[in-house]
């Protein structure tokens, strides 16, 4: 087993330069307490994650889709089992969570073929933007693809720096594994 040259920053050993941001979002999960060994990265950071995590035109349910598909894209344990806890609490069901690992249809399915257009073709074709901008709006289409950029740089400092999943997601996916038969 290799050790982590970035494990997530103890409480003890948090950068002074940044002790604000200790008690906030960053403190609080795995992914930034591994960024806080680059305070001046996670001080910038914190304005984009404002924008993409809680003011997105997206929303918060359409926004977990893009994270989720993006996640299992990357193939990021870690901000896939995140965000099926996100997607739950949001009131998404299991059977709809899980559909995101394939080709979902309706609307899941079209934020999907923009997910995978971007990871696949490295941008939107016109045809599918102009659907999607009519489906969810043009500002909407942006923040899509903001989120996906965004949760793609968590997803390689993740996997690089082997960031593990934060303790109560582990329980609660161990007590709760996703199940792909619930209803939709």
């Amino acid at each position: 087993m290799t050790i982590s040259p970035c494990p997530p920053i103890s409480d003890a050993d948090w950068p002074e330069t940044i002790a604000e941001m200790k008690i906030g979002f960053a403190g609080a999960l795995n992914v930034y307490r591994t960024m806080a060994h680059h305070p001046a990265l996670l001080k910038a950071w914190a304005p984009l994650r404002q924008h993409i995590v809680k003011d997105s035109a997206l929303g918060p349910v359409r926004s977990e889709v893009v994270i989720l598909r993006a996640a299992h894209r990357m193939g990021s344990p870690y901000e896939w089992a995140h965000h099926v806890s996100r997607a739950r609490a949001l009131g998404m069901s299991d059977a709809r969570i899980a559909a995101l690992r394939g080709q979902p249809e309706g609307e899941d399915g079209l934020i999907v073929r923009a997910v995978d257009a971007l990871f696949d073709d490295k941008r939107l074709s016109l045809a599918l933007e102009a659907e999607l901008a009519a489906a969810i709006g043009r500002e909407a289409v942006f923040d899509l693809i903001a989120t996906v950029g965004f949760y793609s740089v968590l997803g390689y400092m993740l996997m690089t720096y082997e960031t593990p999943i934060d303790e109560g997601i582990t329980t609660e996916m161990s007590e709760k594994p996703l199940a792909a038969t619930a209803d939709r």
